[in-house]
Protein backbone atom coordinates (compact mmCIF):
# COMPACT_ATOMS: atom_id res chain seq x y z
CA UNK A 1 0.00 0.00 0.00
CA UNK A 2 2.89 2.47 0.36
CA UNK A 3 2.92 2.61 -3.36
CA UNK A 4 -0.55 4.88 -3.41
CA UNK A 5 1.27 6.96 -1.05
CA UNK A 6 4.25 6.89 -3.88
CA UNK A 7 1.65 7.54 -6.36
CA UNK A 8 -0.56 10.28 -4.87
CA UNK A 9 2.75 12.33 -4.39
CA UNK A 10 3.85 11.79 -7.87
CA UNK A 11 0.37 13.36 -9.32
CA UNK A 12 0.60 16.36 -6.70
CA UNK A 13 4.19 17.09 -7.94
CA UNK A 14 2.56 16.77 -11.14
CA UNK A 15 -0.21 19.04 -10.37
CA UNK A 16 1.89 21.43 -9.24
CA UNK A 17 4.25 21.47 -12.22
CA UNK A 18 1.22 21.95 -14.26
CA UNK A 19 -0.18 24.57 -12.45
CA UNK A 20 2.77 26.41 -12.47
CA UNK A 21 3.47 26.61 -16.34
CA UNK A 22 -0.43 28.01 -16.34
CA UNK A 23 0.49 30.75 -13.71
CA UNK A 24 -2.01 29.13 -10.79
CA UNK A 25 -0.99 27.53 -7.10
CA UNK A 26 -1.66 24.45 -6.87
CA UNK A 27 -3.84 25.09 -4.17
CA UNK A 28 -6.49 26.01 -6.59
CA UNK A 29 -6.47 22.20 -7.98
CA UNK A 30 -8.38 19.37 -5.93
CA UNK A 31 -7.11 16.17 -6.82
CA UNK A 32 -10.05 13.44 -6.08
CA UNK A 33 -8.98 9.64 -6.33
CA UNK A 34 -11.11 7.83 -7.73
CA UNK A 35 -11.18 4.34 -6.33
CA UNK A 36 -13.95 2.70 -8.48
CA UNK A 37 -13.41 -1.17 -8.14
CA UNK A 38 -10.97 -0.73 -6.08
CA UNK A 39 -11.67 -2.35 -2.37
CA UNK A 40 -11.85 -0.82 0.82
CA UNK A 41 -8.23 -1.50 1.92
CA UNK A 42 -6.81 0.35 -0.94
CA UNK A 43 -9.26 3.69 0.27
CA UNK A 44 -7.66 3.06 3.31
CA UNK A 45 -4.37 3.53 2.30
CA UNK A 46 -5.08 6.89 0.26
CA UNK A 47 -7.09 7.94 3.11
CA UNK A 48 -4.26 7.41 5.12
CA UNK A 49 -1.69 9.26 3.08
CA UNK A 50 -4.19 12.28 3.52
CA UNK A 51 -7.15 11.87 1.08
CA UNK A 52 -10.77 12.00 3.03
CA UNK A 53 -13.11 12.00 -0.85
CA UNK A 54 -13.18 9.86 -3.34
CA UNK A 55 -15.02 8.98 -6.63
CA UNK A 56 -16.51 6.77 -7.31
CA UNK A 57 -18.68 5.65 -11.00
CA UNK A 58 -21.35 3.07 -9.48
CA UNK A 59 -23.65 3.83 -6.96
CA UNK A 60 -24.16 0.18 -5.86
CA UNK A 61 -20.66 0.36 -5.84
CA UNK A 62 -20.09 3.55 -3.98
CA UNK A 63 -22.97 2.58 -1.24
CA UNK A 64 -21.32 -0.85 -0.45
CA UNK A 65 -17.72 1.35 0.34
CA UNK A 66 -19.48 3.61 2.40
CA UNK A 67 -21.05 1.44 4.07
CA UNK A 68 -18.11 -0.86 4.84
CA UNK A 69 -16.26 2.44 6.25
CA UNK A 70 -18.82 4.15 8.25
CA UNK A 71 -16.27 3.92 11.39
CA UNK A 72 -14.17 6.59 9.32
CA UNK A 73 -15.80 9.62 10.19
CA UNK A 74 -14.31 11.61 7.95
CA UNK A 75 -14.33 9.73 4.39
CA UNK A 76 -16.69 11.07 1.89
CA UNK A 77 -18.01 10.19 -1.16
CA UNK A 78 -18.17 11.99 -4.88
CA UNK A 79 -20.47 9.89 -7.56
CA UNK A 80 -19.03 10.96 -10.78
CA UNK A 81 -20.66 8.37 -12.87
CA UNK A 82 -24.68 8.40 -15.04
CA UNK A 83 -27.62 8.48 -12.15
CA UNK A 84 -30.56 7.12 -12.92
CA UNK A 85 -33.40 8.39 -11.41
CA UNK A 86 -34.14 5.12 -8.86
CA UNK A 87 -30.68 5.45 -7.86
CA UNK A 88 -31.25 9.06 -6.47
CA UNK A 89 -32.34 7.92 -3.06
CA UNK A 90 -28.85 6.24 -2.23
CA UNK A 91 -27.18 9.11 -3.42
CA UNK A 92 -28.91 11.18 -1.52
CA UNK A 93 -28.78 9.00 1.39
CA UNK A 94 -24.20 8.55 1.29
CA UNK A 95 -23.11 10.77 -1.08
CA UNK A 96 -21.89 13.98 -0.16
CA UNK A 97 -21.14 15.11 -4.16
CA UNK A 98 -22.55 14.49 -7.23
CA UNK A 99 -20.53 15.34 -10.42
CA UNK A 100 -22.47 14.48 -13.45
CA UNK A 101 -26.38 16.19 -13.18
CA UNK A 102 -27.56 16.28 -16.88
CA UNK A 103 -31.29 15.88 -16.19
CA UNK A 104 -34.02 18.00 -14.35
CA UNK A 105 -35.80 14.95 -13.85
CA UNK A 106 -32.51 13.63 -11.55
CA UNK A 107 -32.64 17.05 -9.79
CA UNK A 108 -36.52 16.80 -8.77
CA UNK A 109 -35.23 13.36 -7.37
CA UNK A 110 -32.34 14.20 -6.23
CA UNK A 111 -33.99 17.31 -4.66
CA UNK A 112 -37.06 15.14 -2.93
CA UNK A 113 -34.90 12.44 -1.92
CA UNK A 114 -32.09 14.87 0.13
CA UNK A 115 -35.24 16.70 1.57
CA UNK A 116 -36.66 13.21 3.10
CA UNK A 117 -32.74 12.51 4.95
CA UNK A 118 -32.09 15.94 5.91
CA UNK A 119 -29.15 16.92 3.39
CA UNK A 120 -27.85 18.85 0.90
CA UNK A 121 -25.57 17.63 -1.46
CA UNK A 122 -22.61 19.54 -4.00
CA UNK A 123 -23.39 19.35 -7.45
CA UNK A 124 -21.60 19.84 -10.88
CA UNK A 125 -23.65 19.98 -14.24
CA UNK A 126 -21.77 17.21 -16.52
CA UNK A 127 -21.34 18.75 -20.10
CA UNK A 128 -20.90 16.68 -22.86
CA UNK A 129 -17.99 19.11 -24.81
CA UNK A 130 -16.57 16.41 -27.14
CA UNK A 131 -19.87 16.28 -28.76
CA UNK A 132 -19.95 12.52 -28.96
CA UNK A 133 -23.14 10.69 -29.69
CA UNK A 134 -22.32 7.69 -26.64
CA UNK A 135 -20.50 10.10 -23.97
CA UNK A 136 -23.52 11.70 -21.14
CA UNK A 137 -23.98 15.28 -20.50
CA UNK A 138 -25.36 18.21 -22.03
CA UNK A 139 -24.26 20.14 -25.23
CA UNK A 140 -22.71 23.30 -24.10
CA UNK A 141 -25.21 25.23 -25.75
CA UNK A 142 -28.12 23.90 -23.58
CA UNK A 143 -26.52 24.30 -20.18
CA UNK A 144 -27.24 27.60 -19.57
CA UNK A 145 -30.74 27.34 -19.98
CA UNK A 146 -30.51 23.64 -18.01
CA UNK A 147 -28.89 25.56 -14.97
CA UNK A 148 -31.93 27.75 -14.75
CA UNK A 149 -33.96 25.31 -13.86
CA UNK A 150 -31.78 24.20 -10.76
CA UNK A 151 -32.70 27.14 -8.56
CA UNK A 152 -36.18 25.42 -8.12
CA UNK A 153 -34.47 22.46 -5.92
CA UNK A 154 -32.75 23.86 -2.71
CA UNK A 155 -30.98 21.36 -1.30
CA UNK A 156 -28.65 21.12 -4.25
CA UNK A 157 -25.85 23.23 -3.67
CA UNK A 158 -24.78 23.50 -7.68
CA UNK A 159 -20.61 24.46 -7.92
CA UNK A 160 -19.94 24.00 -11.34
CA UNK A 161 -19.16 21.99 -14.45
CA UNK A 162 -17.66 18.49 -14.96
CA UNK A 163 -16.61 17.10 -19.03
CA UNK A 164 -15.33 13.98 -20.24
CA UNK A 165 -12.72 15.39 -22.66
CA UNK A 166 -12.55 13.27 -26.01
CA UNK A 167 -10.07 10.28 -25.62
CA UNK A 168 -7.42 10.78 -28.07
CA UNK A 169 -3.76 11.48 -28.11
CA UNK A 170 -4.15 14.22 -30.34
CA UNK A 171 -3.81 17.39 -27.54
CA UNK A 172 -5.14 20.12 -29.34
CA UNK A 173 -8.54 17.81 -29.73
CA UNK A 174 -8.44 17.26 -26.10
CA UNK A 175 -7.53 20.87 -25.19
CA UNK A 176 -10.11 22.24 -27.73
CA UNK A 177 -13.03 20.41 -25.43
CA UNK A 178 -11.17 22.14 -22.45
CA UNK A 179 -11.41 25.32 -24.12
CA UNK A 180 -15.25 24.65 -24.35
CA UNK A 181 -15.59 24.36 -21.35
CA UNK A 182 -14.35 27.32 -19.76
CA UNK A 183 -16.38 29.36 -22.42
CA UNK A 184 -19.41 27.42 -21.21
CA UNK A 185 -18.11 28.86 -17.13
CA UNK A 186 -17.62 32.08 -18.85
CA UNK A 187 -21.24 32.22 -20.29
CA UNK A 188 -22.63 31.06 -17.28
CA UNK A 189 -20.76 33.89 -14.93
CA UNK A 190 -21.45 36.34 -17.18
CA UNK A 191 -25.47 35.71 -16.55
CA UNK A 192 -25.23 34.98 -12.85
CA UNK A 193 -21.83 37.51 -12.23
CA UNK A 194 -20.59 35.13 -9.64
CA UNK A 195 -19.97 31.29 -8.55
CA UNK A 196 -19.88 28.69 -11.03
CA UNK A 197 -15.87 28.22 -9.49
CA UNK A 198 -15.41 24.44 -10.00
CA UNK A 199 -14.44 22.92 -12.88
CA UNK A 200 -14.07 19.12 -12.94
CA UNK A 201 -12.26 17.93 -15.91
CA UNK A 202 -9.01 15.67 -16.70
CA UNK A 203 -8.19 12.35 -15.58
CA UNK A 204 -5.14 10.25 -15.42
CA UNK A 205 -3.95 10.59 -19.10
CA UNK A 206 -4.94 14.34 -19.36
CA UNK A 207 -5.25 16.12 -15.93
CA UNK A 208 -2.42 18.23 -16.98
CA UNK A 209 -3.36 19.83 -19.98
CA UNK A 210 -6.88 20.27 -17.95
CA UNK A 211 -5.12 22.23 -15.07
CA UNK A 212 -3.11 24.55 -17.89
CA UNK A 213 -6.94 25.41 -19.47
CA UNK A 214 -8.62 26.13 -15.78
CA UNK A 215 -9.47 22.89 -14.04
CA UNK A 216 -9.69 22.87 -10.50
CA UNK A 217 -10.85 19.47 -9.85
CA UNK A 218 -8.97 16.48 -11.48
CA UNK A 219 -10.08 12.93 -11.48
CA UNK A 220 -7.41 10.92 -10.95
CA UNK A 221 -7.97 6.63 -10.79
CA UNK A 222 -5.17 4.19 -12.57
CA UNK A 223 -2.27 6.98 -11.82
CA UNK A 224 -3.19 6.59 -8.04
CA UNK A 225 -4.53 2.75 -7.61
CA UNK A 226 -3.20 0.64 -11.08
CA UNK A 227 -5.32 -0.65 -13.20
CA UNK A 228 -8.60 -1.65 -12.57
CA UNK A 229 -10.15 -4.83 -10.91
CA UNK A 230 -13.33 -6.58 -11.15
CA UNK A 231 -15.19 -5.98 -8.13
CA UNK A 232 -17.05 -9.09 -7.91
CA UNK A 233 -13.67 -10.33 -7.20
CA UNK A 234 -13.97 -9.12 -3.42
CA UNK A 235 -17.52 -8.26 -3.55
CA UNK A 236 -20.01 -10.82 -5.57
CA UNK A 237 -23.19 -8.77 -6.97
CA UNK A 238 -21.69 -5.35 -5.86
CA UNK A 239 -21.75 -3.73 -9.66
CA UNK A 240 -25.01 -2.07 -10.33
Amino acid sequence: MNDIAANLATIEHRIADAAARAGRSSREVRLLPVSKTKPPEVILAAHAAGYTRFGENKVQEASAKAEALADVADIEWAVIGHLQTNKARDVARFATEFQALDSLRVAKELDKRLHSEGRRLEVLVQVNSSDEDQKFGLPPSEVLAFTRELAAFDALDVRGLMTLALFSDDHARVAACFATMGQVQRELRDADGEGWAELSMGMSGDFELAIEHGATCVRVGQAIFGARLDPNDYWPGIQG
